[in-house]
């Protein structure tokens, strides 16, 4: 499996890797800068070029049998390349800031509603967060919105560390997913925001939330009962 260097450092923009296999346009890695979708993040795109200068786009990365696949335009890499990647770094900030915000939100509706995520979906322009909440209270969640960009305009940095499942187990706090831990996990990523928030989570994130800029609800919907969906852009602040 290719290294996942977007976990160590989420800024890193460019890198030398090495192509290890080709399949028509599908290709792996010996380290990769792209995020492959997941957990409600899109993927990231980038550009591969060789030392002599062929080039491709990546416009698809997943998880593929433990492999990070990346899916380019042109079938132009060998196995064997050593190639120069070049990140989208416009999108994959736009991505980060939406999935910081995110956090912030479900921090503070677990915390004032007793409510958890049942799903999202992340995006450049606007992202969706859905909650467990059992009425459809308008006020209520604007006050909770209000109070994530409270939190994120104080500046708490952002921080990574592993725990294993059996310690996450033992704190509650950190699940704010209906559906529980993720499973077949036994080292568990935590990603810290200060004191507004701690949960385990795989994705990209800024190192400071007064990055994200001002979250602004765009609209909200009532999915039935414990289901409320709501979409929401960034302003910067």
């Amino acid at each position: 499996m290719a290294q996942l260097l977007f976990l160590q450092d989420s800024y890193l923009q460019e890198i030398d890797a090495q192509v290890l296999a080709v399949n028509g346009k599908n290709i792996l890695l010996d380290k990769t800068i792209c995020y492959p979708t997941g957990g409600g993040q899109p993927c990231d795109y980038a550009i591969l070029q060789t030392e002599d200068k062929r080039s491709c786009n990546v416009i698809n990365v997943k998880k593929d049998a433990g492999n990070i696949v990346h899916a380019v335009d042109e079938e132009v890499l060998l196995v064997g390349d050593t190639i120069h990647v070049v990140l989208d770094w416009k999108r994959r900030y736009s991505l980060m800031r939406m999935h910081t915000a995110a956090h912030a939100l479900s921090a503070i509706f677990q915390r004032n509603a007793n409510a958890l995520i049942t799903g999202n979906q992340l995006d450049v322009e606007t992202s969706r967060i859905d909650f467990s909440l059992e009425t459809f209270d308008r006020e209520q969640i604007e006050s909770c919105v209000a109070q994530a960009n409270f939190a994120l305009a104080e500046g708490h940095d952002i921080s990574v560390y592993e725990i294993s499942r059996e310690q996450a187990s033992e704190k509650q706090e950190l699940c704010k997913l209906a559906s529980g831990l993720p499973e077949g996990i036994s080292v568990l990523r935590i990603v810290k925001m200060g004191s507004i928030d701690e949960q385990p989570d795989g994705g990209t994130h800024v190192k400071n939330t007064k990055e994200v800029g001002k979250i602004v609800i765009k609209s909200v919907e009532n999915k039935g009962q414990g289901r409320k969906r709501m979409y929401f852009i960034l302003e910067n602040s």
